[in-house]
Order: structure tokens, then C-alpha cells, then sequence
């Protein structure tokens, strides 16, 4: 067996031990709806139906799933409900796939764009500030030149994590003084990272969410000084969310959609909850694809989302 073979192994153990928590509280929801059937009826579909919003995977895109299958069964005339399962996985793998972009390889960036500005947004206390810890270095792991924007200026304690991932991971930070403007640090970032041949640039930004005209004036004012350093800067709004606040998971990614163009998504702490089925709700409801997942504390648990891989885990695999 290979690097990569083993390598690969071990990240979907990761992925397995992550979405452990949900696996277990999805499977023995799924064994009660089929319990006793002996093939899949309006019954078994109902107690599904229950099943899959009680795992937080949103309603919308529950009675989506429910109509593929519903589907699925009528075209193969009769679906024993043990198959039930492995119906369930490919239509939700078939869901995700079609409301998103390609998977990611890995940790790479763009030909073309050097340095590939990533500004990160999300409410504090999602893990905003260690999933960009973890990016940076799975970036430098991947031969990468990384720097880190301290634009989170309302908060002593942010620039302090920031500054530590950096000393950890071992790439630079630029940051003002408390209080600074966020914009201000923005471009002395993104200067300091073109006058360094850096690859790739993270700006990390305050995590507010109590006034959303303050935050999209905010925002829109770091754009804006960005692109006097990198005229198409920022190339990715990365938003982070908590996916063990399950269904409040989706409002905040409702209000930031609203208040900024978010191109990317990374769904955070999915190995401490059973609420993991909020990643195909968000994925599906919001037409942005689902970049990274955050899957324990380890700097190296923050992984690339593969669709398949992660129904496979979810739900089984074939």
C-alpha cells in the first residue's frame, strides 16, 4: 500500500470517527421506520420523513429527498426496505452533487491567482479562528507560503488566537492594535503578502451579527481596500458555521448570505453532535458549496468535503 493509500485511510477513519455521533443516532432512527416492513410503503416513507428533520437535515430538503425516493420506488416497483438505506445514501450523494461544484482535490488554490485572498466571516464562537489556524496549515503542508490578517480587531482575545495558530502552524500574522480598522489590516496584509511572493492570503473578520447593515458596510469596505492591493481580491468568501447549533446553523447562514456574497462554506465541531445531517440541508438550501468540515480538535481534522465520501460514512457504504 502506497503514501496516498494509507494516507487516505487514514482520513476516512477521521471522517468515520467524526461523524460518528450521527451516524449511530441516524441508523437507529432509520431501524424503527422499517421495523416490521417488509418493503418500503407511505408508512415507512412517513417515519423517514420524521427521521431525516429531526436529524437536522431541514425540511425543504427532507421533502426533497422523500420525492426522489418516492420516485426511486415507484420506477423499481418493489424496494425491499432493507434497501432502503443504500436508496437513501445514492439520492442524497445525487442531491449534493447536483447542487454544487466539483469536490476538491485537496488543499490547493487556483492557477492564476498568487496570492489567493480567502476572507473568512462567521459569529463568534463557531471555531472561525481555529478552522483558519488549520487551513493555514494544511495550506504550508501542501508547500504553500501562507499569511494570516488579523482583521478581527474587536476582540482582544481574537488577535491572540490568531497570533497563536500562527506561531504553531509557523507562518506570519499582520495585525494593528486593538480597536484598529479591520480594512486597514486587510490591506496591510494583503501588501505585505504580495511583497512576499505569499500564495495564499486568510483574512480573519469580526464575528458580529447584532446589526446586519453594520456588518455588510464592513465587509463591503474590507473588499473594497482589498482590491486596491489585488484588484479581484477577495477570490473566496469562506463563511464557518457551527453544525452542532444544527437548525440555527442555517439562520446564521441566511443572514450573512444576506448581508455578503459567500462563495464557500466550512461546517465546524461535526464530531461532537448527532445534528452532522445539517450539512445536506445547508448544502442543498443554499447552493454554495460545502468546502471543509471540521471533524475534532486536531490541527489535522479539518478536511476537504467529498460528497461521496461523506454520505458513505453517513449512512454506509455499498
Amino acid at each position: 500500500m502506497g503514501f496516498f493509500s494509507f494516507f487516505s485511510k487514514e482520513k476516512k477513519e477521521t471522517l468515520d470517527k467524526g461523524l460518528s455521533k450521527t451516524k449511530e443516532s441516524v441508523f437507529s432512527k432509520i431501524t424503527r421506520a422499517v421495523a416490521g416492513k417488509s418493503k418500503v410503503d407511505d408508512e415507512v416513507l412517513d417515519n423517514l420523513e420524521e427521521v431525516l428533520i429531526t436529524s437536522d437535515v431541514g425540511v425543504e430538503t427532507t421533502l426533497n429527498i422523500i420525492k426522489r425516493i418516492e420516485a426511486r420506488v415507484a420506477s423499481d416497483k418493489y424496494v425491499n426496505a432493507q434497501e432502503l438505506n443504500k436508496i437513501l445514501r445514492d439520492e442524497i450523494a445525487g442531491l449534493l452533487k447536483e447542487n454544487n461544484s466539483e469536490d476538491e482535490e485537496d488543499f490547493s488554490t487556483p492557477t492564476g491567482k498568487s496570492p489567493y485572498v480567502i476572507m473568512v466571516v462567521g459569529v463568534n464562537g463557531v471555531g472561525k479562528t481555529t478552522t483558519i489556524g488549520k487551513m493555514a496549515f494544511q495550506f504550508k503542508k501542501a508547500g504553500k507560503s501562507v499569511y494570516l490578517g488579523a482583521a478581527d480587531t474587536f476582540r482582544a482575545a481574537a488577535v491572540e488566537q490568531l497570533v497563536i495558530w500562527g506561531d504553531r502552524v509557523g507562518v506570519p500574522v499582520v495585525k494593528q492594535k486593538m480597536g484598529a480598522d479591520p480594512a486597514s489590516v486587510a490591506y496591510d496584509t494583503l501588501s505585505s503578502a504580495v511583497a512576499n511572493n505569499a500564495d495564499v492570503v486568510i483574512i480573519d473578520t469580526a464575528g458580529r451579527l447584532h446589526n446586519k447593515v453594520n456588518l455588510m458596510n464592513e465587509l463591503t469596505k474590507i473588499k473594497s481596500v482589498m482590491k486596491k492591493v489585488i484588484p479581484d481580491a477577495p477570490h473566496e468568501v469562506l463563511l464557518v458555521l457551527d453544525g452542532s447549533t444544527g437548525q440555527n446553523a442555517f439562520e446564521q447562514a441566511k443572514q450573512f448570505t444576506l448581508a455578503t456574497e459567500v462563495t464557500s462554506l466550512a461546517i465546524t465541531k461535526l464530531d461532537g453532535t448527532a445534528k452532522g445531517g445539517v450539512v445536506i440541508g445547508i448544502s442543498d438550501q443554499f447552493k454554495i458549496p460545502v468546502k471543509y468540515i471540521g471533524l475534532g480538535e486536531g490541527i489535522e481534522d479539518l478536511q476537504v468535503f467529498r460528497k461521496r465520501e461523506f454520505v458513505d460514512s453517513l449512512f454506509g457504504e455499498d
